[in-house]
């Protein structure tokens, strides 16, 4: 049995195939993505693959979900994936072909699955494997996700943590090393109006995942989790989702403001408040979500540094949901800073320091503790730009000189000693290094 706190001690650094791809990604769209990162983004830390929904689905083909579709499915009741969107799967292989190609890139494959159990297995009374009970015994009729009809939720029962067992063997068999589940970390059909619903359903994943004899990755979906639960959540997963999806919007954006203030400290080894994927690069190649078709992400340059910005001093999770292949130069630049990368991964103690707003509009200060270092996050949330003033001797030692290297430009802007002024532009952010 593993210590699930010990293998994911940084926060986990990706890619997932949602904001590009939708429902309806396939095995070409997978390993060329994972090509790309072992050539262009390994070397920074950035090593997950996660294909996300409907894996399953032989007829997706956008981000649309087809109600009460055929899915792919073995005679345990275990989704498998569609053949003709993962060639290599034929066979009973699932997705092991795909996982140890990943493997053989030096990265890591994960994969997306929704709680409970399919509904067609249990229409067909399907045996669980390894137990004397079926999918039928084990289906929660009134608990159904809000948004997608492929499964039910569980009872808390012997049955659904057999099932649950099968399932994730089989993954750990596959060689999967990264598991987003979905419609779990808070359920949107609020039985006795409790959104933590799928409490147990959590921890028999994790009883699962820590028997399979595989390091695991556990993250948990959507949002928004429920503070006054974090310390199961701690107790149980290694990421779980602070709002709904995320996606490139600027009134998205400026709302994770309020829910990284209200989750800063819980982040620790292990643990990692997530405030979901990065909408940048290449998006919704295969149809409309959230803006138009095919197109390149709808952040301005500025709101980009904010969302990598307070993403970074956060710690959060960072899993890219552009199109790899298709980065631009600019795209690219911001997920291969060293010192950012060095930031996010090994930074501490993150907290805001001042918020100073009138309507949504000022100033937002963060700051964290480096290894020798102190660390500057200057938001400006107006639509104009700002000269922001701020009081160093809060997090410093008075009337000491220290010298100031701004991440984004690259260069060092000069020392300071109580107090600095930068200029930030509007909707954007400034990240200082301060030795």
């Amino acid at each position: 049995m593993h210590n699930f706190k010990n293998f994911a001690k940084k926060p986990p650094l990706g890619w997932n195939s949602w904001d590009c791809f939708g429902a309806a990604v396939t095995e070409e769209q997978l390993i060329a993505n994972a090509e790309y990162m072992a050539k262009n983004l390994k070397q920074y830390g950035w090593q997950y693959i996660v294909c996300d929904i409907q894996w399953y689905e032989p007829n997706a083909r956008d981000n649309d979900y087809f109600s009460f579709t055929p899915l792919n499915m073995d005679e345990y009741g275990r989704l498998i994936p569609a053949e003709n969107r993962f060639p290599s799967s034929a066979g009973g292989k699932g997705f092991g072909p795909i996982a140890d190609y990943i493997h053989s890139l030096g990265l890591k494959f994960g994969i997306h699955i929704m709680r409970g159990v399919p509904r067609q297995a249990v229409a067909a009374n399907c045996p669980i494997k390894d137990s004397r009970h079926t999918c039928r015994e084990i289906a929660h009729h009134f608990s159904v996700c809000s948004w997608n009809t492929d499964m039910y939720g569980l009872y808390n029962c012997q049955g659904a943590q057999d099932y649950y067992n099968s399932i994730i063997n089989m993954y750990a068999e596959w060689g999967v090393d990264f598991i987003k589940c979905d419609d779990i970390a808070v359920t949107e059909f609020r039985r006795w109006d409790n959104p933590y619903t799928a409490d147990y359903e959590i921890e028999m994943l994790r009883k699962a995942i820590d028997s399979c004899g595989r390091e695991i990755v556990l993250s948990l979906s959507p949002g928004p989790a429920p503070i006054e639960h974090r310390d199961h959540l701690c107790a149980n997963a290694n990421m779980w989702r602070l709002t709904g999806d995320f996606w490139d919007q600027w009134d998205k954006l400026y709302e994770m403001f309020d829910k990284c203030r209200q989750w800063q400290g819980v982040t620790c080894k292990g643990n990692y408040p997530d405030c979901d994927m990065l909408p940048i690069g290449r998006l919704s190649k295969n149809g409309t979500c959230h803006g138009s078709r095919d197109r390149m992400s709808n952040f301005t340059r500025d709101e980009h540094y904010t969302l990598m910005t307070l993403w970074g001093i956060f710690r959060s999770p960072l899993f890219i949901g552009g199109n790899l292949p298709d980065n631009d130069d600019f795209t690219l630049s911001l997920l291969t800073n060293t010192e950012y990368m060095n930031m996010h991964q090994n930074s501490h103690g993150a907290s805001q320091l001042l918020r100073n707003e009138r309507n949504g509009r000022g100033t937002i200060i963060w700051t964290a503790n480096g290894k020798g270092a102190k660390y500057l996050a200057v938001f400006n949330t107006d639509t104009r730009a700002r000269n922001i003033k701020v009081d160093l001797t809060p997090i410093l030692m008075p009337d000491t000189t220290y010298s100031l290297y701004d991440i984004w430009q690259g260069e060092n802007i000069g020392t300071a000693k109580n107090s600095v002024t930068l200029t930030v532009n509007p909707h954007g952010a400034r990240l200082i290094k301060i030795i």
